[in-house]
């Protein structure tokens, strides 16, 4: 299928659809993930792609050579989207809290997307600008380029993580969200203080604490080590 795919120049030149749009890479995202949206991940096929842009399912070939090649498409966007507006300010833990509740929101936003495509490596565009705006921002700060790229891999994979945990929970059917939601008001709640007296002292805060995110906190514990490290790596931390 990869002979399929024609230089960008030469698909400008493509006839509208039936619905009167030109074809385009960033229209075939776009759709894509809307449809992923609606219906889950079984809607990223050719031919529900082709019946959502109103045209034969043969043409999405010549943008992508197959699906999975659309699927890295759809994770670089949600990448680039996450990013767009960002700006480093110079503090250095606010620039990467910043870009973790980005990526965090950006895949909330989208959550049946992010169960496809959260755990790829494009090496595409919008990646490789936030993995050069990351490292950066740590190797700026004065971490020694193996500490920097140790901190870069834990920072992506626990907003990535979360992101991902975060998006199955948001992807379920509203009924069984509130179901999970109800163990922890009813069953945590009623369990024996003889038994399990730590759950009875705390049960109440569980039941609160459970119906958000625990991302925002896990992000400053991993920037406070962060920081720790960063400091034991100062030979003078008074200067």
């Amino acid at each position: 299928m990869s002979d399929r795919v024609v230089p960008e120049p030469q698909r400008r030149r493509r006839r509208p659809t039936k619905q009167g749009v030109v074809l385009s890479a960033e229209l075939i995202v776009d759709t894509a993930l809307r449809l992923v949206g609606q219906h889950g991940a079984d809607a990223l096929t050719v031919r529900r792609l082709g019946a959502a842009l109103g045209s034969d399912p043969s043409a999405v070939y010549r943008y992508f050579r197959n699906t999975d090649d659309l699927l890295l498409a759809v994770a670089d966007e949600l990448i680039g989207r996450a990013q767009h507006g960002w700006q480093p300010t110079g503090d250095w833990r606010a620039d990467l809290r910043a870009i973790g509740l980005r990526i965090h929101a950006k895949y909330q936003a989208h959550p049946q997307a992010a169960l496809l495509a959260a755990h790829r490596t494009t090496g595409r565009a919008h990646e490789i600008a936030a993995v050069e705006a990351i490292l950066g921002v740590l190797r700026t700060a004065g971490f020694p380029d193996p500490e920097a790229v140790r901190v870069y891999h834990a920072f992506v994979d626990q907003s990535l993580g979360f992101a991902v945990l975060d998006a199955a929970a948001l992807a379920l059917p509203a009924a069984a969200q509130a179901a999970d939601l109800r163990v922890w008001q009813a069953s945590y709640a009623r369990v024996d203080a003889a038994t399990h007296p730590h759950i009875a002292a705390t049960a109440h805060l569980l039941a609160a604490d459970m119906r958000r995110s625990g991302y925002p906190y896990a992000l400053e514990l991993l920037l406070d080590a962060a920081e720790a490290r960063l400091r034991a790596t100062d030979p003078d931390p008074d200067s």
